[in-house]
């Protein structure tokens, strides 16, 4: 396997002591590589501690096994309910009432509930997927912010009753949303017994205010700008991949995610013009509610009145098939769009694992080179130093090659179970997607035959 790195893909690497804290004189022959300094990367970021200890950090080495195989044998099942909305004004928020049920024994009762806030949901967020994205796990991406749509509840008058709902369109969406994304995280056999996402579960206390979730702050913009330079770093490095199955996966992976968003975005024209078609229906019913009224023929407004009844039925269903359109798939699609680019996060820190691994080998190279200068020239005062630093970035890239080894076997892992859900959810959901359009022209057709008779009696 062969890598080019440049100036560009260097920045991947900074924050590394390349001579290990050892400070070289000008008078010293050996051959410094400049690295770009970064104050987002340390050491630890670079030569990181293998996916087997940091999963060991979190989890007892008891329930280690029984975490890593799934068999089925628990379940874990999370209800997102009772919206409601507390302060009052610009400071004002929303919370949603949390309940769990399950049999997980690191869990220490079989059902509770609790109160979270949005900021509360992206904070576990960022805590699950800053451990464990870098072990090649894929993480469920959280709901994105919207903050028309949080404005207008923060100006909204306070609710009368406490745990009374927010009659909002949007506050549905969102709650559904954030259901779906907990059950989603819940499912994962390794993240669902994580400490921190069981305390976000279990936990009757308000949780430590996540620092990085407003929609505009100096994090936000670092985060961006941090994206900016992640996506610089993909164009720029170059990778010649010698195992054909991530060849595949990720032109696979990119080929799903191409027709998805297409997929969505046909959804989405779907929706809308099912929720126009709705409100035509409901004019259509008003319009021949009138003219029923003025009609003389008493046959004739009869049938009128009865189709006006018809068509406002309809309008009900008509608004229904637009919410099956909305939230069975185009809401689920949605998902999986964030879910694929959850793949791809892991596919690039693989790459990053093998930039660290390259040019820990590069360091080591020169390493000797200068150890072999030393030995030419006599240098017996710099002798104990060349080996001792030879020897430290043999451990290095030792590290980093198993890093890169263990990241990659991972995300073998990950993807297989991601492909046996996927297949699952899709099939499930379009089963149940295609019963419920049925269902509700099964009552189109009852509607309108019922209307028959009413029609046929006009003289």
């Amino acid at each position: 396997m062969s890598v080019e790195v440049n100036a560009e893909s260097q920045k991947e690497f900074t924050d590394v002591d390349i001579n290990n804290g050892v400070s070289l004189g000008e008078d010293d022959e050996e051959e410094e590589i400049q690295v770009p300094h970064n104050n987002n990367q340390t050491e630890n970021d670079m030569f990181p501690i293998t996916p087997t200890d940091d999963i060991h950090r979190h989890i007892s080495n008891s329930n280690l096994q029984e975490i890593m195989t799934d068999n089925g044998d628990y379940f874990i099942e999370i209800i997102i309910s009772e919206p409601q909305k507390v302060g009052d004004g610009i400071s004002s928020y929303l919370a949603y009432k949390v309940t769990t049920k399950t049999n997980i024994p690191k869990y220490q009762r079989n059902e509770f509930s609790t109160l979270r806030r949005f900021s509360d949901f992206l904070g576990i967020h960022d805590l699950l997927a800053g451990k464990y994205t870098r072990l090649g796990k894929i993480i469920p991406p959280a709901p994105s912010k919207n903050i028309i749509g949080s404005t207008k509840v923060k100006m909204s008058p306070q609710q009368t009753e406490p745990g009374s709902a927010v009659n909002l369109e949007w506050v549905e969406t969102r709650r559904a949303a954030l259901q779906r994304y907990v059950n989603r995280t819940a499912q994962h056999p390794l993240l669902r017994v994580d400490l921190d996402f069981i305390n976000f579960l279990e936990s009757d206390q308000e949780l430590p205010r996540a620092v990085n979730t407003s929609t505009i702050s100096g994090a936000g913009v670092m985060r961006f700008f941090n994206k900016v330079g992640e996506t610089v770093n993909k164009m720029t490095y170059k990778m010649d991949e010698n195992d054909p199955w991530f060849d595949e996966k990720i032109t696979e992976v990119e080929n799903l995610d191409a027709n998805l968003q297409k997929l969505h975005s046909a959804l989405k024209s779907l929706v809308t013009t099912r929720k126009e078609l709705s409100a035509l229906t409901g004019l259509v019913a008003k319009s021949a509610a009138m003219l029923s009224t003025c009609e003389e023929h008493t046959g004739l407004s009869r049938a009128l009145s009865n189709l006006a009844d018809v068509e406002e039925k309809i309008e009900i269903l008509r608004s229904e098939q637009a919410n099956s359109d909305f939230f069975i798939l185009s809401e689920f699609v949605k998902d999986y769009l964030g879910l694929f680019g959850a793949i791809k996060c892991v596919f690039h820190e693989r790459v990053k694992a093998f930039q660290n691994w390259q040019f820990a080998q590069l360091q080591l190279s020169k390493r000797r080179e200068n150890r072999g200068r030393f030995e030419l020239s006599n240098r017996t005062d710099k002798m104990e130093q060349a080996h001792q630093e030879v020897s430290e970035w043999q451990i290095k890239v030792q590290r980093c090659q198993q890093q890169f080894d263990d990241i990659s076997a991972e995300i073998k892992k990950e993807m297989e179970r991601f492909e046996l859900n996927r297949v699952r959810e899709f099939k499930a959901n379009i089963v149940k997607y295609i019963e419920d359009q049925m269902a509700h022209q099964q009552q189109i057709i009852t509607y309108w035959e019922a209307f028959v008779p009413s029609a046929r009696d006009i003289n």
